[in-house]
């Protein structure tokens, strides 16, 4: 054995002991750090950009990374980083991804491990969980995107299969045109749309309501009417990412019985609002969507890596990911054999830190995080609308507040882009930019566990702070 190795194998108890002192100094310091490190902060060292001959073994270069390094992580673990749609990670979910690594399971169905097991379980919980019925699977993919990749990849099977044609085997050309019809697709179904073969100019993009980023149903059901025979998916939203708007899915399933199509529901995040019978009306007729995709590291707040993409079309999804080898187990019809589901052979146990904290904090605590951050987006919304220089540009209707900056000199882009990075600058509050309807606007999404109130009397004093009218004496303020 090579002598690092040799070395480190005696240390590991020092090793993961010292990991677990860095991990600890990062969580105790969470909230005084910067949402946005400084640019300089994020930059390596020549020296770190080189292979090394010999290196230096775990401790050294662990030390070497964090005495370097830890002033350029960014605090979006924390309670203040309103920035896209990130979640942080709460304590049972952390803890269980550690052991995620320590074991190092691979969790398709090998008859050797847990694994497989606890992620049906997870699976069949979270379907009690958000309300989804029995006749639905599902399975743990890297992130959104690729669970909106998965959705649309059983779709264009499902597409095939109604005109007699395995896609899977004979490639998506022997389908011919489609048609992708959404009013918001996010960028990763879009995405998703060019590794499939369908192609980015097969989406057209349908009317939106006047006064919503929701899909205007007389539209859609115009333009079905006008492209009749045309192998159509319909991507639909549950909670879009500058509103957090829900199509309507009762009168989308309605148009599905008079015009075939697929139907899949982007809920990324606001699927997890299914969990609060406060909300769940919201999410009325996605049961009988043809796919889903949740992401566990928004709102329910597992680490990175860990989507979930739902189906009540599991032969369709077999025929399109299963995976043939002499060495392997054949494709076997069953919700647990994920070899033959997912895109990936190997796949890190990803379900363990979802199983973990749903086992840990139950409904009610998840409950309890999506109405909290609900509460206080709309708080925030609330306060922004009263301050001077602020506007709402749409109503808070979930967990994001858009707003704009009003009393502008000059151009409004340059302007926002401005107070962001002074956001940044400030270090308190992280958000992200974004246009509503052609307006440059600022987003905030409020999804982290850690969220309280004191947070959002911070993050308002912070933007009053940074308003372009206030901004000359800007410095670092600290977090009290």
């Amino acid at each position: 054995m090579h002598s690092r190795l040799q070395q480190d194998l005696e240390d590991f108890p020092q090793i993961l002991d010292y990991t677990r002192q860095l991990a600890q100094t990062f969580l105790a310091g969470l909230e005084q750090r910067p949402v946005c490190p400084p640019a300089v902060e994020q930059q390596l060292q020549p020296e770190d950009k080189i292979l090394l001959e010999e290196g230096r073994g775990a401790l050294a270069t662990l030390e070497n990374f964090w005495q370097r390094y830890a002033a350029g992580l960014s605090g979006s673990a924390g309670p203040r980083y309103f920035g896209f749609v990130t979640g942080g990670g709460t304590p049972a979910a952390l803890a269980a991804d550690w052991l995620v690594s320590t074991i190092d399971q691979n969790s398709l169905l090998s008859h050797d491990t847990i694994a497989a097991a606890i992620e049906l379980a997870t699976i069949e919980q979270l379907k009690t969980l958000l309300h989804l019925p029995a006749d639905f699977s599902g399975s743990f993919v890297s992130g959104a995107t690729m669970a909106n990749f998965v959705g649309i990849a059983i779709g264009r099977q499902w597409l095939g299969q109604q005109r007699g044609i395995d896609v899977a085997q004979q490639g998506v050309g022997a389908l011919g045109p489609i048609q992708i019809l959404s009013a918001n697709a996010h960028s990763s179904s879009v995405k998703a749309l060019s590794m499939l073969g369908i192609g980015r100019t097969a989406l057209k993009n349908i009317t939106q309501q006047a006064d919503s980023e929701a899909l205007n149903i007389t539209a859609l059901e115009q333009h079905l009417a006008a492209t009749p025979g045309i192998p159509t998916i319909v991507l639909a939203s549950a909670g879009t990412v500058n509103t957090a708007a829900f199509d309507d899915f009762p009168s989308l399933l309605a148009l599905r019985e008079r015009y075939p199509f697929w139907l899949h529901v982007d809920a990324a995040f606001g699927g997890v609002a299914a969990c609060s019978p406060r909300h769940t009306h919201l999410l009325q007729g996605w049961q009988q969507a043809d796919s889903i995709t949740i992401d566990a590291h928004k709102w329910m707040n597992v680490p990175y890596d860990s989507a979930i993409q739902f189906t009540r079309h599991l032969s369709l999804q077999m025929q399109v990911f299963q995976n043939h080898s002499s060495y392997l187990e054949a494709p076997i019809l069953r919700p647990d054999n994920y070899l033959h589901l997912t895109p990936e052979n190997s796949r890190r146990f990803r379900a363990l830190p979802l199983w973990i904290a749903l086992k840990a904090y139950g409904r009610s605590g998840m409950q309890e995080i999506v109405e909290r951050n609900i509460r206080l987006a709309r708080q925030l919304g609330a306060a922004l609308a009263a301050s001077e220089g602020f506007c709402l540009l749409a109503p808070v209707n979930l967990n994001i507040v858009c707003f704009a900056l009003t009393d502008v000199k000059g151009d409004a882009e340059t302007a926002r882009d401005r107070f962001i990075e002074r956001l940044d600058h400030h270090g308190v509050i992280r958000c992200t930019p974004t246009y509503y309807n052609g307006q440059p606007g600022i987003r905030a999404a409020l999804v982290n566990w850690m969220t309280e109130e004191k947070d959002i009397i911070l993050a308002l004093r912070s933007m009053q702070a940074c308003r372009p009218d206030t901004s000359s004496s800007l410095g670092k303020t600290p977090l009290k």
